[in-house]
């Protein structure tokens, strides 16, 4: 019988390996992860020797019912699936903690919000690079 082999990447795909599953991960990344807030949303972030990023996301009762959370999971995953630069990131276990005030806010805000947390990680250009 031959191995099992996970699918070539293709596209905007987000693959299950590129998504926290356990608990452990999750908290590792608070515990000694670093943070970035947005008004919307905090992003913590830890190191992993994976080679690649790792997307978590989670959301208390207090962001709303969990029609509300859930939808706001899918914006996040689908922002991050979507945006261009995700394969520059570093191998980073990434965990995006959604405020209630995400609950009231526009898609396109959130997603921007998100964006500009997930670009503050690219690593920098040299200088010679950005001239």
């Amino acid at each position: 019988m031959p191995e099992r082999q996970d699918p070539p990447p293709a596209g905007e795909r987000l693959h299950g390996r590129e998504r926290l599953r356990r608990r452990t991960d999750y908290l590792r990344c608070y515990r000694t992860g670093r943070r970035r807030y947005g008004n919307l949303a905090i992003l913590y972030h830890a190191p992993n020797d994976l080679g690649h990023p790792r997307l978590g996301i989670t959301a208390s009762r207090k962001v709303g019912k969990a029609v509300v959370r859930q939808r706001l999971k899918r914006r996040t995953r689908e922002a991050y699936r979507r945006w261009p630069h995700r394969g520059r990131l570093p191998a980073l276990d990434l965990v995006v903690h959604l405020k209630p005030e995400a609950r009231d806010s526009e898609f396109r805000a959130f997603r921007d919000e998100l964006l500009g947390l997930f670009a503050g990680l690219l690593p920098r250009e040299p200088r010679e690079a950005r001239r």
